[in-house]
């Protein structure tokens, strides 16, 4: 089993920043692929960014350019760090965790991940 924890969120002004963690924890070295998803009130979630473990990375459009995931394997610990942030940024943030290799165009399917944590909300103020 892995348990994941999300932490960083909060409120900020449009064009501030955040960086989001999620910690992992048990049995952390089987996970291949983690992501990061959002929802927004009212809507479907959303992939936002996923790496794997070697680092190979894919954005979603929306936030190319602006956010940034990265992975430290030895601290079990996923990040998103989050610039130049606007107001539809704002979201319940999700950290996902797969331990199956996936074809990149499945890394924001929501099947494909095992693991999830409880989320950590962002919102940003115009």
């Amino acid at each position: 089993q892995v348990q994941l924890v999300e932490s960083g969120g909060g409120s900020v002004q449009s064009g501030g920043s955040l960086r989001l963690a999620c910690a992992a924890s048990g049995y952390t070295t089987s996970m291949y692929l983690m992501g990061w998803f959002r929802q927004a009130p009212g809507k479907e979630r959303e992939g936002v960014a996923a790496i794997t473990r070697d680092g190979s990375t894919t954005y979603a459009d929306s936030v190319k350019g602006r956010f940034t995931i990265s992975r430290d394997n030895a601290k079990n610990t996923l990040y998103l760090q989050m610039n130049s942030l606007k107001p539809e940024d704002t979201a319940m943030y999700y950290c996902a965790a797969s331990n199956s290799v996936w074809d990149s165009v499945r890394w924001f399917r929501e099947s494909v991940y095992n693991y999830w944590g409880q989320g950590t909300e962002v919102t940003v103020s115009s």
